[in-house]
């Protein structure tokens, strides 16, 4: 992955735009390590393969980023990214890497569903 590029990961979102996709969005800030610290409290979501049509989508910020993708209901939203990548299965990856490089979020749009 690299750090976002605006005009890059834009371009990519919308290629995406007005087809059916599939939507993995994933947050976390450390539930697998809430033992260590009982006043730490964990929160996370997680969603994989939402089959959705999104209208048009957007990325901005300064950094780290803000993604929304407006469908025709609804947004899915995600804050905090910071690096992406447009694997080799044509899959746009976004994620948010906290200051120790472990992820926080992540939005992943393809046109294929995740395995």
């Amino acid at each position: 992955m690299e750090p976002i590029s605006i005009s890059q990961v834009q371009k990519h979102i919308d290629e995406f735009a007005g087809q059916e996709v599939y939507i993995h969005l994933e947050t976390t800030n450390g539930a697998y390590a809430s033992h260590f610290n009982e006043a730490f409290f964990s929160a996370g979501a997680y969603i994989r393969n939402a089959k959705v049509i999104y209208e048009h989508g957007k990325i901005v910020g300064e950094g780290p980023y803000r993604a929304g993708l407006k469908m025709e209901i609804g947004w899915i939203y995600a804050e905090g990214l910071t690096h992406f990548e447009l694997d080799e299965y044509g899959r746009l990856l976004l994620a948010g890497h906290d200051y120790d490089g472990k992820m926080a979020v992540a939005l992943e749009i393809s046109k294929t569903p995740f395995e």
